[in-house]
């Protein structure tokens, strides 16, 4: 059923700001649940809206089985591996929430990541516990729910999820109340709550509700009998963050090697809450008459660099600069500390000359923190 421009923006007043989004990019539609295809989770990470108003289209169980028959398994995954699925594939709207996870962490936090799944501790993880991310990011958007028309709320619940009314939860329900600031916090705590026992228990209730997808087909194979290692795991998710970048990167860069600073600086104040990015810009543009570029690894070094802003964040405190300016000096030690990644001279160059607003070619710290924090979560800190 392809649903009207009125009945969308009808359930949009139901939505929470990241279920809007996910529905305004979703293409397709399958027994009354939304997804997205590759092509449109790229659009929904380096776009502010779809290139075309969306109807969902939808999925007969023939076309579902085709996708997800042509779906590659994880040791073919590569850094063009959206982009070469592209239309052919299916993502649920938590695993939507997942791999908007995944794109703000930094490298040393997949070790992390796949531990929490990884419930039995047996280093691998298995399709059972993974599921468990299903029940976990349901649990915290019940939350989460704007009050309201029940009925509303449920037709949403259908989308989003696939089911009409709550189920019963396979995590205890101790200490609910206390909801974590983020996905990721609630990754972190609800999978050490989350009991092997009682995930096999339900498995196979939580198995039967949903319907298989591309990650799925992906990570544990077409009959969902596979296991995931780390090695894959933390392949997946060092492809996607690159890919992302490397989309980024080539929008702007005509197919040279570099972009310019004026485009870089247009990425970078993407998504914040800058008001007049022109003074930015026209700040930049004085400063750096001549233009030399910025390449990709570069590029990819920064954004890697963002990813572990909440330890750069904690190794600038140690160094008692939270509450006054910073030169480049400071900046690049406290980075390579921080990351172990060492920025260029150019690369923190040019940063300074965006954000020193001044021009005493000190940075305000608690400023440019606030900037990056809202790039890094892209609009939804």
């Amino acid at each position: 059923v392809t649903e009207n421009r009125s009945d969308l923006e009808d359930l949009h007043l139901y939505a929470t700001p990241r279920e809007q989004r996910f529905r305004r990019f979703a293409s397709l539609e399958f027994e009354g649940q939304l997804y997205m295809t590759p092509y449109d989770f790229i659009q929904a990470v380096t776009n502010d809206e779809p290139k075309h108003a969306k109807k969902w289209r939808s999925l007969s169980k023939q076309e579902l089985n085709q996708i997800l028959m042509e779906t590659p398994p994880v040791w073919k995954g590569s850094s063009k591996l959206f982009r070469n699925l592209n239309e052919k594939g299916v993502i649920s709207y938590t695993e939507y929430l997942f791999l908007l996870c995944i794109l703000t962490k930094p490298h040393a936090g997949f070790r992390i990541a796949f531990n929490m799944f990884d419930t039995d501790g047996n280093e691998m993880v298995d399709k059972k516990e993974f599921l468990v991310l299903q029940e976990i990011f349901r649990k915290k958007n019940e939350k989460r729910e704007k009050k309201g028309d029940e009925e509303k709320r449920a037709m949403l619940r259908l989308q989003l999820y696939g089911y009409h009314t709550s189920t019963n939860s396979v995590l205890k329900t101790e200490g609910e109340d206390l909801v974590p600031r983020s996905y990721w916090d609630t990754l972190r705590r609800s999978t050490s709550q989350a009991l092997f026992s009682d995930l096999t228990e339900r498995a196979d209730d939580i198995t039967s509700s949903l319907s298989d997808t591309t990650l799925l087909v992906h990570f544990f194979g077409k009959k969902g009998k596979a296991e995931l290692n780390f090695e894959d795991f933390y392949r997946f998710m060092d492809n996607l963050q690159t890919e992302v970048l490397e989309i980024e990167f080539l929008s702007y860069s005509n197919g040279m090697n570099t972009i310019s600073e004026e485009d870089f600086a247009h990425i970078l104040l993407r998504y914040t809450n800058v008001e007049n990015t022109s003074s930015y810009l026209e700040n930049m543009r004085c400063r750096i008459p001549e233009e030399k570029g910025i390449t990709f690894d570069e590029f990819r070094s920064f954004f890697q660099f963002l990813n572990n802003l909440e330890d750069f964040t904690i190794a600038m405190q140690m160094y008692n600069f939270a509450s006054r300016s910073i030169g480049q000096d400071e900046f690049k030690r406290a980075v390579y500390v921080a990351t172990g990644l060492k920025l260029s001279p150019h690369l923190v160059n040019t940063v300074f000359k965006i954000f020193d607003v001044d021009r005493d070619d000190q940075l305000s710290y608690k400023e440019f923190i606030g900037i990056m924090k809202d790039r890094l979560n892209r609009g939804f800190r």
